[in-house]
């Protein structure tokens, strides 16, 4: 009965939850970012901090959304948590800095005292990073508790202690080839009416979408297997991006993973031209099959085809149903959408896209 009831109601009730928890307006999208874009550069106290780091030796994994729940069948996090805590493992043992960028709790469905007691685990591994100064931290709008200073102190600091700072956005600073380019991290619900602390959508999620989860025990994180620009919160956010002077803009909030605007073939097409022009057979074999393969998994398909820069990149989440995890790793001139995904009982990383950082921000200067 369970599965007959599954089949009837997971289509109309997954587009119930889509439609009331996300209502981008994109006059709303583009004042938001900005405001907070210019709050942080102007070093606004609460909004955001700027990092500086060297282009060739910079090592950031920037994950979202892992909306680490209560540990029931409506828990979306309780399938990934396996290469979540394989990925923080990895990433800790090889120096990276961690970007927690928003939704880090499902705190629209769950007390937070509930919350931090069912994910110990997952909260200490989370800590190390922030005991060797690694570790920062965004509010999304389902985590929005930890924007304030009360909350902050009685859940979140008994695990933390004091180093801990919750911060709106981030703004890593680099140069390459004496030039300052900016890369802009965020939540990414800032102008989703629905979404940025509605009350009439907490309420939604609490009292209807949630039982209803537990009961159907469905998933709207269906698939880490596409990463094309297709949403439309995703595209506004592109479109915002693409306004910008020499910035970069990653955001999560979407669930959908996003690279570089997506135009692959492209990117792939001139990085393989300035490989041949270098005679580097190495990176020409290597950028070749890569071409090859991305045309042949195109083919037919249809895009979204006003994306000009690659100014746009989006995390995905930490709560896909299959249990995959995504993010967007940066390491010196590299910047790459990974996905970590279960085979054969142990977790693997795997490289979905990968471009020089360099190719990025020459791309973002070219008018």
């Amino acid at each position: 009965m369970k599965k007959l009831l599954q089949f009837i109601f997971k289509k109309p009730v997954t587009w119930l939850a889509e439609r009331i928890s996300s209502s981008p307006k994109k006059d709303k999208v583009f004042t938001s970012l900005t405001q907070l874009l210019n709050n942080i550069q102007n070093k606004k106290e609460g909004c955001g901090l700027i990092l500086p780091f060297e282009l060739s030796t910079g090592k950031f994994i920037i994950l979202s959304d892992e909306h680490k729940g209560a540990r029931d069948l409506a828990d979306d996090f309780r399938l990934a948590e396996k290469n979540y805590l394989n990925a923080l493992n990895y990433y800790f043992n090889n120096g990276f800095y961690f970007v927690n960028l928003g939704d880090c709790e499902e705190l629209w469905e769950n007390k937070p005292d509930i919350v931090m007691d069912k994910n110990k685990t997952d909260l200490q591994a989370e800590l190390r990073f922030l005991q060797q100064d690694r570790y920062y931290r965004v509010f999304g709008n389902h985590d929005l508790q930890w924007k304030f200073e009360f909350p902050r102190t009685r859940f979140l600091k008994p695990v933390f202690g004091d180093k801990l700072t919750i911060y709106e956005g981030l703004l890593l600073k680099t140069n390459y080839n004496n030039r300052e380019y900016s890369i802009f991290c965020t939540h990414g619900h800032q102008g989703d009416q629905k979404s940025d602390g509605n009350a009439f959508s907490t309420w939604f999620v609490a009292a209807i979408w949630t039982p209803l989860q537990r009961f159907l025990d469905i998933s709207i994180n269906s698939t880490s297997d596409s990463f094309e620009l297709v949403d439309k919160h995703n595209i506004m956010m592109y479109e915002w991006s693409a306004t910008q002077k020499d910035l970069l803009f990653i955001s999560g909030h979407t669930h959908k993973p996003v690279f570089a605007s997506l135009d692959h073939i492209e990117r792939l097409t001139k990085q393989l031209k300035k490989a041949k022009d270098k005679q580097d057979t190495a990176a020409i074999q290597t950028l070749e099959a890569e071409l090859e393969k991305r045309k042949q998994e195109y083919a037919g398909k249809q895009f979204h085809k006003t994306m000009v820069i690659p100014s746009y990149f989006n995390s995905g989440c930490c709560c896909y149903s299959d249990g995959d995890v995504t993010g967007i790793e940066i390491e010196g001139d590299n910047i790459r959408l990974v996905k970590w995904k279960e085979e054969n009982g142990q977790s693997q990383r795997m490289v979905l896209e990968e471009s020089a950082l360099s190719y990025i921000f020459e791309k973002l200067s070219t008018p």
